[in-house]
């Protein structure tokens, strides 16, 4: 393996050429490139029941749901992302590479990752005209906050937990909690056995 620089500074046109060549994911942020982290076994199963129950929720709609690898152009030329999960359901969204009209994105908070999630990302994502709803959900916790863009652009926290039914209004999809977090270990359960 070789030692990176603690840097890569790159022009968006540079970073869009060398970035898919990677064996690590790499966003970008104003001219710096950014290793994004691993994730933990709670987080990953989080990301793909979600993705699998979007997913088949819309298999018979003209909506996208990508996961994990499809990178979501923020700004072009300055900024670009990888959302846990994306839903698009814009025909304009053609680039094989990312997304740029995105309806909704989903983040699966990590201890490292959650501040930006829900700070700076979420400012940068509140920009995308097409997004309706931001997701941010826990692993420690069966927890998960949804922000909704509604009049005037406001956007509204709802809070959901484990009994919980998600409205996805971006999508009309409903969700159930529980199968979220379907065969998720939280730490207090481990803890106890």
């Amino acid at each position: 393996m070789v030692a990176l620089p603690d840097r890569i500074l790159m022009s968006a046109e540079e970073y869009l050429v060398w970035e898919p060549t990677q064996e690590e994911r790499y966003e970008y942020w104003d001219g710096e490139v950014v290793m994004m982290s691993g994730a933990t076994r709670n987080h990953n199963r989080v990301s793909l029941n979600f993705s699998k129950l979007l997913d088949d929720a819309l298999a018979e709609r003209s909506c996208e749901v990508y996961i994990v690898d499809v990178k979501v152009q923020v700004e072009p030329g300055r900024k670009y992302f990888y959302p846990d999960v994306v839903v698009t359901c814009d025909e304009r969204d053609i680039d094989p590479q990312l997304v740029q009209f995105p309806c909704l994105i989903i983040e699966v908070l990590s201890p490292s990752t959650e501040a930006a999630d829900r700070g700076k990302k979420f400012a940068k994502y509140r920009q995308f005209l097409t997004l309706q709803e931001y997701v941010l959900v826990q692993v420690t916790q069966p927890s998960v906050e949804v922000f909704r863009r509604k009049d005037q652009g406001k956007w509204v926290l709802s809070e959901y937990s484990l009994g919980d039914i998600l409205r996805l209004e971006s999508v009309d999809v409903e969700i159930a909690i529980a199968h979220l977090y379907r065969q998720v270990q939280f730490e207090s359960e481990t803890t106890e056995n």
